[in-house]
């Protein structure tokens, strides 16, 4: 069985860490494809320093270049992108099988409604998805066939609950 390739947004905060850890304990199971943060350059580069993904996405161009500088400089073949459109593109990329959503706030919305759109395992750790569309984005998951399943702590209390 081929390890499932897994896009991690928020790689640098706590879950993204976390999820990362998993993906360490498990390498037969996980490879990560793409590793996205919002500034913290030097967390991402070791990430990207152990992990070796095909993709890492940052905020805004002057830290790509410069994250993509020292990925050179390493001889790390990882391709650095930024803005909205790179965390999009790497949410619903083809080759991707699962998403971890761990992007703080309104940031996450965008490329977690096309991971949805794209039929792919999504591990929701962003409240904020569900609170500013959760009709729109419930819809999508289902219309697209994707798989959700909440990883926050609330998300997931609610989910054992239910029936």
């Amino acid at each position: 069985m081929k390890p499932e390739k897994v896009t991690v947004l928020g790689a640098t905060g706590s879950i993204g860490v976390n999820t990362l850890d998993v993906i360490r304990r498990h390498p037969d199971r996980y490879r990560v494809f793409a590793l996205c943060a919002h500034t913290q350059i030097d967390k991402l580069f070791e990430q990207i320093r152990e992990f070796a993904p095909e993709f890492a996405v940052v905020r805004d161009a002057a830290l790509a270049a410069e994250l993509g500088l020292r990925c050179r400089d390493a001889g790390l073949s990882t391709a650095v992108r930024h803005c909205m459109e790179a965390l999009v593109d790497m949410a619903a990329h083809p080759d991707v099988d699962t998403v971890m959503a761990a992007i703080v706030g309104a940031a996450g919305l965008e490329p977690t409604l096309a991971a949805a759109r794209a039929g792919k395992k999504i591990l929701l750790a962003n409240k904020e998805v569900l609170g500013m569309a959760g009709e729109l984005f419930m819809h999508t998951v289902r219309e697209h066939g994707a798989v959700l399943l909440p990883v926050d702590s609330e998300h997931n209390a609610i989910f054992q609950s239910l029936p």
